[in-house]
């Protein structure tokens, strides 16, 4: 069962959002507050959470950041906070999606089923670099370093798996958008250098010098330590 949970102070909205969810066979949870989101998340197996960032205890932001500490569940911020600012801290705090109110429940809906459509696609084998350091296991959804396990988001996972399967090949900002949010993308393009910048602080020795997501000048991205020819 794709289990998914509402943390939304407004009744109203997120009723209507959980008819429609469970519309495609959701199982769906509502809570109105983000103390209560997080005790039911510690007791249930979420695969989606839909999060406001105004709730009348504690911040979503603080809401997302304490549930990302402890599992890379999908997360998805619903909120009447619109600016640049906004979506980027909202990013920075561990949202695979950052969604605008008044936001149509049909639209929503469809994001919901692309994102699990996503998941449940077949994935290719194991990815290795260069070094043979750093592997992206895509059946698992799991990325080690050295033998350890590195705590990704699952668009921070799904961008360096797009990147790494590519290996070889320069994707710029619009086709990463294309291939990893796959309907109805909000936002500048900018929003994948954030992801980036997220991704190298977890797998680079050196930021400033990363090896394995390389930025090359006025094009994009791509895989492995190889010079840029």
């Amino acid at each position: 069962m794709n289990n998914i949970l509402i943390i939304e102070d407004e009744e109203r909205v997120s009723e209507v959002v959980k008819a429609y969810l469970e519309i495609e066979g959701y199982k769906v949870y509502c809570v109105t507050n983000g103390i209560k989101g997080i005790e039911l998340f510690n007791k249930v197996d979420f695969r989606l959470v839909i999060l406001d960032l105004l709730l009348p205890d504690i911040s979503g932001e603080e809401v997302c950041k304490i549930l990302r500490r402890k599992s890379d569940v999908h997360i998805f911020m619903l909120t009447a906070k619109v600016s640049l600012t906004d979506k980027i801290e909202g990013l920075n705090a561990g949202a695979d999606e950052y969604i605008t109110k008044p936001c149509s429940p049909r639209e929503l809906t469809a994001r919901v089923d692309a994102l699990f459509r996503r998941l449940e696609s077949s994935r290719s084998n194991l990815i290795l670099s260069n070094d043979g350091l750093l592997s992206i296991d895509p059946d698992k959804r799991v990325v080690t370093l050295k033998g350890q396990e590195v705590a990704m988001t699952p668009n921070e996972f799904d961008i360096l798996y797009t990147i790494a399967k590519n290996k070889g090949r320069v994707l710029n900002r619009e086709q990463l958008i294309e291939q990893v949010f796959d309907f109805g993308f909000e936002g500048s393009d900018r929003t994948i250098d954030v992801h980036i910048k997220n991704i190298r602080k977890k797998i680079e020795e050196n930021t400033r010098y990363p090896k394995y997501i390389i930025t090359v000048t006025k094009l994009g991205y791509k895989f492995g330590g190889e010079n840029y020819a």
